[in-house]
């Protein structure tokens, strides 16, 4: 694959859900920069190309952590060779709507089934007879709830019933959606209301028991400061604590806050360990359920971190801005506050609140890059991407592979 068709390509990611909003798996998003791929010579093997090399560079494991990832196979890599590259218990192909159901898609679904694959049907909204001919072939089946209205999504639920396949939720907008799909008979969810920071909002959150208690191992036995700050880059809401705590500790103070480091420092190691100790105690409670826009959050970081060092190598400074406006950029939701009034008490530094808060370039740059990588909106990825001096698509996939694999390594030690 030339360089000019590997520029064209996006790589993202969306929770799928399970009804107590668990994550359950990801839909992998791969994605040309034009809205039609067939603008795109030979649009299904770049595809395949770069989902093969994701696969290969980063490995399966690291992309996806303990989860499974959903692909959308269009007509010509579902008979593509490379298809064959993925791993099987670690994928679920999704069949669009646009393929065309004739005798080969069909023959070629009940190989791939009988090779080990699971197969979905997405985005479905009507029930032809051609798409009741794959339903004895699938798993999973999507349902693209806007396209619907509550009555028709009853009759076509009511339709797939009988069938006994696990029903998917596509594009769930609002709670009030999601209750209803539940009553429904839906176990699998996705959409903008999980996934876009805007939604969720005013909802309490709990501190993970073992990431309290790892950060107190550190301090009991005099980890550095580094390894201290390492600790808490997968723990979004405590370091949004920390910062808050730095700042009352330094009331006063003509202090700026520039980093994790600094925040440690500042706050200074005796006083990190008590508050440390009060928060896991009171955590004795909680349910342990993590919220996945924390994972999310805690990604974002690791992205916005990876992609300013792309940006301004050897630039500590300026990569550990980027960590906090990753992390704090979703903090609207998790908190429920509005941006300004949660940067206001922090004591951050003006380039940080400025590319929170107004979008303020070079960080708020980066920031509407990856939200745009987070959603099926590539034409919006390559003009975000235009505004972002020192990156391009290769250096944007690199660095996402790289931040999916540092936040699945956090599942698997159980940060989250």
């Amino acid at each position: 694959m030339n360089t000019a068709t590997s520029a064209q390509i996006f790589l993202g990611r969306q929770p799928i859900l399970d009804g107590q909003q668990n994550l359950f798996a990801y839909e992998l998003l791969f994605r040309n920069s034009n809205k039609n791929a067939a603008q795109i010579s030979d649009g299904s093997t770049a595809t395949a190309t770069v989902i093969a090399n994701a696969f290969s560079e980063i490995s399966i494991g690291d992309a996806l952590g303990d989860y499974r990832g959903f692909i959308n196979v269009e007509v010509e890599f579902l008979f593509s060779d490379m298809l064959l590259l993925l791993p099987p218990p670690s994928v679920v192909l999704e069949i669009p709507e646009s393929v065309v159901l004739n005798q080969d898609v069909l023959a070629r679904c009940r190989e791939l089934k009988e090779k080990g694959f699971t197969l979905a049907m997405d985005n479905l909204a009507h029930l032809s007879q051609e798409r009741e001919e794959l339903l004895d072939l699938v798993e999973f089946v999507k349902v693209d709830i806007q396209r619907l209205t509550p009555q028709e999504l009853e009759q076509v639920t009511n339709k797939l019933k009988p069938h006994h396949k696990k029903l998917v939720a596509e594009k769930v907008t609002s709670r009030e959606e999601m209750e209803r799909c539940q009553e429904l008979g839906y176990q699998f969810f996705q959409g903008y209301y999980f996934a876009r920071p805007t939604i969720i909002k005013g909802k309490k959150l709990y501190h993970s028991q073992l990431a309290l208690m790892r950060l107190m191992s550190l301090l009991l036995s005099d980890a550095d400061t580094v390894e201290l700050e390492a600790a808490f880059k997968p723990e979004p809401l405590l370091t949004v604590n920390l910062l808050r705590m730095t700042n009352s500790v330094g009331a006063g103070t003509p202090v700026r806050i520039t980093s994790l480091r600094h925040a440690i420092t500042v706050l200074g190691r005796r006083q990190l360990q008590r508050w440390l100790q009060l928060l896991l105690f009171a955590s004795g409670t909680q349910s342990g359920t993590a919220n996945p826009l924390l994972h999310l959050a805690a990604t974002r970081g690791r992205l916005m971190e990876l992609l300013a060092g792309v940006q301004k190598k050897g630039d500590n400074a300026y990569a550990d801005s980027a960590f906090m406006v990753g992390i704090m950029s979703l903090m609207p939701a998790l908190m429920g506050l509005p941006i300004e009034d949660i940067v206001a008490p922090l004591g951050i530094t003006s380039e940080v609140r400025d590319a929170l808060c107004q979008s303020k370039p070079p960080l708020g740059s980066l920031l509407r890059l990856i939200a745009t990588t987070e959603e099926e909106s590539p034409d919006d990825t390559a003009a975000a991407l235009a505004e972002c001096p020192g990156l391009d698509a290769e250096k944007l996939n690199a660095c996402i592979a790289q931040a999916f694999a540092w936040a699945s390594s956090i599942n698997r030690e159980g940060g989250h």
